[in-house]
């Protein structure tokens, strides 16, 4: 129930990671103690709230990152350090870190609640594969971060881009199979879009290696009350947003297929 109750926090850092992607920290000791992959509900007064996940837990700190896509984002992006926001939360399942052999893979804002899984599953040793892509090197976020997190460990970080402008020409789920094919996996986890993460689970599947992977659907409450978050017989906001492979087959005729809209509408994700 501590975690429904609404607080005001203020920014204390704001930082570019990308020319429309900014990353904001702030003090709340809810939120830096959430796990992985939870999400809060972000109040921008007098526009809207939106659901966010965490993609900084560290110490006292906890942090989200945005991108300009819509009119609360917009407003959200333009507020400096020293501004306040409003948040609820934290919600959600997130990820299970497990010490063994990983992989990490997103693109764009989706390595938002990967970024803390795989400080996670750095300082615990973990052995971490992780694919970052983008269409182009200009949209790359977080990748310094990456780099550092995975500094001391045995690991391996590979870049892909559509343009090839940075690292392997093509789309991340390109860089799966040769990983899969040169060492054993113990685990896949994935954040992006969500037909990205369709043809990780398709490949993860085929190898026989389980997944987690985190979804996005339109949240209006955050507490499994207004059912707009709805995927198959489960609620994204109290069942994920992180689903397991056991789930995600139980939802695959939706999931990368379907979701709904504002007005709760069932409409076709689109394949451009």
């Amino acid at each position: 129930m501590t975690s429904n109750r609404p607080r005001i926090v203020r920014l204390v850092d704001v930082k570019d990671e990308s020319s429309t992607v900014r990353t904001m920290t702030f003090r709340d000791d809810l939120c830096s103690k959430a796990k992985p992959g939870q999400f809060i509900m972000v109040w921008i007064p007098g526009v809207d709230e939106i659901p966010m996940s965490i993609s900084v837990i560290k110490e006292d700190l906890a942090g989200l990152t945005v991108r300009e896509v819509g009119e609360a984002s917009k407003t959200l992006f333009d507020i400096k350090a020293g501004g306040t926001i409003g948040i609820r939360g934290p919600y959600g399942n997130g990820f299970t870190p497990i010490i063994g052999k990983v992989m990490i893979i997103g693109a764009g804002t989706g390595l938002a609640p990967l970024m803390p899984l795989t400080e996670i599953l750095a300082e615990r040793s973990a052995s971490i594969d992780m694919i970052i892509g983008g269409k182009t090197i200009d949209e790359f976020v977080f990748v310094d971060r990456a780099k550092r997190a995975l500094f001391k460990t045995k690991s391996r970080l590979v870049t892909t881009t559509e343009d090839g402008s940075h690292g392997i020409r093509g789309l991340a789920t390109d860089a799966i199979l040769p990983i899969l094919r040169e060492k054993s996996t113990d685990i896949i986890y994935t954040c992006g879009p969500e037909l990205m993460m369709r043809k990780v689970f398709s490949i993860a599947q085929e190898s026989g290696v389980p997944v987690q992977a985190s979804l996005e659907r339109v949240m209006k409450c955050g507490i499994g009350i207004c059912g707009s978050c709805c995927i198959g017989k489960y609620r994204a906001c109290k069942d994920g947003p992180v689903f397991d492979s056991p789930k995600l087959e139980e939802v695959k005729d939706e999931f990368g297929a379907f979701r709904r809209d504002h007005s709760g509408r069932i409409i076709k994700l689109s394949t451009n």
